[in-house]
């Protein structure tokens, strides 16, 4: 019976583990009052943040603007996708530890409960402090079919590109700051993000609300 109930309290404690590693992130509002075009001209670079959280309500909007799911039923995102091979993932820095957004379940799957924000900022002290960073990352596995390596470096940047501006535009949206960087520390970044040979880290994006000059 004691060994009945110690298993019943190994299981009840993994499976806790288990809840903690996967924040899940509200429905993203999609009723933004900018227009695109206000967006596009009031788009800009931001280095300088205030010591205030963005909530994951916030943050939901980003990710799924940054490449979320569009077209929900024939799995098409917000971003462009060369040969939809939909290869790039976007890691979460924030205090609390490193997560993976996965797009199927809207949601944070946490690889580290490390602060790895002076990892992402390289040094670049002004950018240190945003309480959120994004990196994109180019699952070179998923263009495995091409047999072209640099062909598939080539798409991958692409397809980064296309996901940062999604990135820049949702921001502006939302009053939010951020700017697209390609410092990094990325050997270090891949070590504790759990990432292999296959992934290319080619983007990232402080973001945070814009300190007042």
């Amino acid at each position: 019976m004691k060994k009945l109930s110690f298993l019943v309290v190994l299981v009840m404690i993994s499976l806790s583990a288990l809840a903690q590693t996967t924040v899940k992130l509200p429905a993203p509002d999609k009723q933004v009052a900018m227009t695109l075009y206000e967006a596009l001209q009031t788009r800009h670079s931001v280095r300088s943040y205030q010591n205030k959280d963005v909530d994951n309500a916030t943050l939901a909007q980003v990710l799924w603007a940054a490449c979320g799911y569009s077209r929900e039923a024939e799995k098409k995102l917000t971003a462009a996708s060369a040969l939809n091979r939909q290869d790039i993932e976007v890691y979460v820095i924030k205090a609390a530890g490193a997560y993976r957004y996965d797009v199927e379940s809207n949601a944070l799957v946490q690889l580290s409960g490390k602060d790895l924000r002076r990892e992402v900022a390289a040094g670049q002290q002004s950018v240190a402090s945003a309480p959120v960073m994004l990196v994109l990352a180019s699952n070179q596995g998923k263009f495995g079919s091409l047999g072209d390596a640099q062909a598939a470096q080539r798409l991958g940047t692409l397809d980064a590109g296309y996901v940062s501006q999604n990135i820049y535009l949702a921001c502006t949206a939302l009053k939010l700051g951020t700017v697209a960087r390609a410092t990094m520390n990325v050997e270090v970044l891949k070590k504790e993000l759990g990432l292999g040979a296959d992934h290319l880290l080619l983007l990232n994006h402080p973001i945070g609300w814009e300190e007042s000059k």
